[in-house]
């Protein structure tokens, strides 16, 4: 008979769970964006599975650390059930396996359920409040075990990017936290940001009938702003300028960078190129948080005030 395969190696193992709405998605991304391997959904039948690897795995690969979404859409969710998994993994594998619940307020919760006009999971013909109320008892196990309890309800995703960042980055002090943001200088410059790079002089997807209800993450609407002529020279520029700058920064010993570029609404420009520079960071070696602040406000002629046609001639 073969022996059993090698319990996984993994750095760090974090539970990742809360109210529908509270940001789990978000924190997922983030966890992603710091190097962390993630799964979402899993059900819970295969929770303990997911920690019996054969001994071909890659080791290296195999201690990154490991956050793992589950709530109350998952098959087979049970908070008590899985308070009991994670017992037994210390038990008898000897993993620590750590929870995050997110939670937020009811009122709070409703708000975001109304504005992106989504039906709550738990209350899919009914009001919101009675889905949130039904999930919060179910979801009551899972929040008193927690180890890690964050409330989002003042929160912006920004916000919540970067308490992760905080709790959960890797503890080498001289490791510089890096965030790539879009914004629309008609909702205010972002605060806080190291180095700002104004797109305003591409053209502008949102006077395109077919692409004003998109967004930059949207691949029609990039291929449309990488037609402007200036487009691949820019950027490529400012690309070649921040993997200048940006190892300087981190030898100086700074701890926290913000790159934000704007765009008039926030919603196309400033979204596609900072996606673009993200991933070429990565690339590099960089681990870049992606914050869009301004992805889900409408699109609004009057906040972009340029006249229809106007950008096809002037790219603004």
């Amino acid at each position: 008979m073969s022996e059993a395969a090698p319990p996984r190696a993994v750095q760090r193992i974090l539970l990742v769970t809360g109210m529908s709405g509270a940001g789990k998605s978000t924190a997922l991304r983030t966890f992603e964006d710091m190097g962390w391997e993630t799964v979402d959904n899993l059900p819970v039948s295969l929770f303990e599975r997911l920690f019996e690897v054969p001994d071909s795995i890659n080791r290296r690969d195999a201690e990154r650390s490991l956050a793992i979404g589950i709530d109350s859409r998952t098959r087979g969710f049970d908070a008590n059930a899985i308070v009991e998994h994670i017992k037994n993994l210390h038990e008898s594998h000897g993993f620590r396996v750590e929870t995050l619940f997110l939670d937020s307020g009811g009122a709070e919760l409703e708000r975001r359920y109304s504005e992106t006009r989504r039906h709550h999971p738990m209350a899919q013909d009914r009001p919101a409040s009675e889905g949130i109320g039904r999930e919060r008892e179910m979801m009551m196990p899972l929040r008193r075990w927690a180890d890690h309890l964050i409330d989002t309800s003042d929160s912006s995703a920004y916000d919540l990017q970067q308490e992760l960042r905080n709790r959960f980055a890797a503890s080498d002090a001289s490791a510089m936290t890096l965030t790539v943001a879009s914004f629309g200088f008609a909702r205010g410059i972002l605060r806080n940001a190291d180095l700002v790079f104004d797109m305003r002089f591409l053209r502008n997807p949102h006077w395109d009938e077919d692409l004003k209800p998109l967004t930059g993450q949207d691949p029609a609407v990039g291929a449309y702003i990488a037609e402007d002529p200036a487009y691949e020279d820019a950027v490529s520029q400012i690309e070649q300028l921040l993997l200048l700058l940006l190892p300087r920064y981190d030898s100086s010993g700074k701890a926290y960078v913000t790159i934000a570029f704007g765009c008039t609404g926030g919603r196309h420009r400033s979204v596609h190129v900072a996606e673009r520079i993200a991933e070429r960071l990565r690339k590099e070696g960089f681990s870049p948080t992606v914050s869009h602040r301004d992805l889900a406000s409408p699109p609004l002629d009057t906040v972009e005030q340029v006249p229809i046609g106007r950008d096809e001639d002037a790219g603004v």
